[in-house]
């Protein structure tokens, strides 16, 4: 029989990651770009440094709820909301005024532009609806490999924009991997709706001809 521990600590991992994620957007609100170059370096590592771990947080749970079999109701519905809400914030912010080119003092900003944040939401959006949709009518449809990939991208790429937007002068490489992953993020975004939807739209025929 499984212990107390074992039965509740994934879903208190994930409940931490919440926490995690109201602490790195009030770190995210309190850097101020205007002030000495120091203390807004300081912030964006503390910053980034918190995303970083919400992040990795979500592979140790989903672990050992796979591998103690305590998957559960509550982590099937909080695991993904909560990933949600710390990406898509995450995005959000990036593309806010806050993290906006300052070419005066030589700070590049996020690199992130609002259509890119719409593009995201659209899909998450869509992508929840056609799950919602399909689960109701019994029918299994978990995450695939290309939402999985798609979270992880998107995951370095919050983290190398905050790191980079938070950096005066930084150099050529970090803003190279800033742009790599920013533009990856949004064609893995759309591809990852494109395979949901073909998925999505085989069900039918699956559900149908499993009731002859």
């Amino acid at each position: 029989m499984l212990s107390p521990v074992r039965r509740t600590l994934p879903n208190a991992i994930t409940l931490l990651r919440l926490g995690l994620a109201v602490v790195f957007f009030a770190l995210l609100e309190r850097i101020d770009r205007g002030a000495p170059a120091a203390e807004i370096e300081r912030l964006g590592a503390w910053a980034m440094a918190l995303f970083a771990t919400a992040a990795l947080s979500d592979i140790l749970d989903g672990y050992l709820a796979r591998r103690w079999n305590v998957v559960s109701a509550f982590g099937r519905v909080m695991d993904p909301l909560v990933d949600k809400t710390l990406v898509l914030g995450g995005f959000i912010y990036l593309a806010s005024p806050l993290f906006a080119s300052i070419p005066a003092n030589a700070m590049l900003g996020s690199g992130i532009a609002p259509w890119m944040v719409v593009t995201i939401l659209l899909r998450e959006l869509l992508v929840s609806g056609l799950r919602s949709y399909i689960e109701s009518r019994g029918v299994p449809f978990p995450a695939d490999w290309s939402g999985k990939l798609k979270m992880f991208v998107q995951s370095f790429c919050v983290g190398c924009c905050v790191f980079v937007a938070t950096r005066v002068d930084p150099p050529a490489w970090q803003v190279f991997l800033r742009d790599w992953s920013t533009y990856a993020t949004v064609v893995l975004t759309m591809l990852s709706a494109i395979t949901y939807i073909h998925r999505a739209l085989r069900v039918p025929a699956v559900a149908e001809g499993g009731t002859r």
